[in-house]
């Protein structure tokens, strides 16, 4: 019972996250494709939260991964990883008899 409810909640946070790095990749592509005005306040401030909430992950990962005919790959590769640590948290914890 208290494995499948911390397999939740982990899976949530986790699924959360990479909702916000989507919602960040988004946004820098309609900034990029002037869909909306990078120097309005409301997109500094959301710029600002994301870049916040993402950073400490994604600038570890880009000293691995280096940009690719200047893409930046970063985040499938953080996408992926969270994806693969959320599988294998689900498999550890189905197995521990709480």
């Amino acid at each position: 019972m208290i494995a499948g409810l911390l397999n939740m909640l982990i899976g949530t946070a986790i699924s959360i996250y990479i909702t916000i790095i989507i919602i960040e990749i988004i946004i820098h592509w309609l900034i990029a494709f002037e869909v909306i005005k990078a120097r309005s306040p409301q997109a500094q401030n959301l710029i600002s939260l994301l870049s916040r909430l993402t950073s400490p992950v994604m600038e570890k990962v880009r000293k691995y991964v280096p940009p690719i005919g200047g893409l930046d790959l970063t985040p499938i590769v953080v996408i992926i990883g969270l994806q693969i640590i959320s599988y294998i948290i689900t498999r550890i914890l189905m197995q521990v008899p709480i």
